[in-house]
């Protein structure tokens, strides 16, 4: 069996341990699986590089204080929630019961909401800096995302390989529109347009991003 096919329990029994019991130093995570400290804090650095697992500092009395970890947003989102499945029966209903432009509506609706959050959370910075705190957020909620200039050089391109909506997406394309008017809103001072599209047999979902012309003096 090859070393990453046998670290694999490990893994995952080290991030289920994290998830029912909060804050476990490397030494207490070890003990429970049996496995020397050192192997266990290789897999915890290799967990932390992943993004699901963060540490701090504690004493626990003399000496060196001691890490312990816990799970990030990402760690716990390892774990299957039912949100999808709850979502997609939601949407479900609503599509059988309410008229397609209240659905719309309620959707646009979602997406202002959540793009002031969005707006709220990354700042006034430049687009760049503004960019990088949103594809941070986004990796936070299951995304795949990065961002890089536009190769014309006028904007910057923000592609996603993973979309965590997909399947909800597959049955309502309308939820690719939302995005694209999330996107739009958290950024209300650049032009933004869909340059991919994974319903499309896209390899990534992207959306570039130019800064609109500022308007001439009167």
């Amino acid at each position: 069996m090859s070393a990453p096919a046998q670290q694999a329990p490990t893994r995952e029994a080290a991030l289920t341990l994290l998830l029912r019991q909060g804050e476990v130093t490397a030494a207490q995570l070890a003990d429970q699986l049996a496995v020397s400290v050192q192997v266990m804090r290789r897999h915890l650095r290799s967990l932390e590089e992943d993004g699901l697992v963060e540490a701090s500092p504690a004493a626990e009395g003399p000496g060196r204080p001691s890490n312990r970890w816990r799970l990030t947003t990402a760690g716990r989102s390892h774990f299957p929630d039912g949100s999808e499945h709850f979502a997609l029966g939601l949407l479900t209903s609503m599509a059988a019961s309410l008229p397609a432009d209240l659905v719309d509506q309620l959707l646009r609706q979602q997406a202002a909401d959540k793009a002031a959050d969005y707006r709220h959370r990354i700042g006034e910075g430049s687009l760049p800096q503004r960019l990088a705190q949103l594809v941070e957020l986004r990796r936070g909620e299951g995304y795949v995302a990065e961002v890089h200039p536009d190769p014309d050089g006028q904007g910057w391109v923000m592609s996603e390989f993973h979309c965590s909506v997909m399947k909800i997406a597959e049955q309502f394309p309308c939820v690719c529109d939302q995005e694209l008017q999330l996107i739009r809103h958290t950024f209300p001072d650049c032009q933004v347009e869909r340059v991919h599209w994974l319903l499309e047999g896209g390899h990534a979902c992207g959306f570039r991003l130019q800064p609109a012309a500022a308007p001439d003096p009167c």
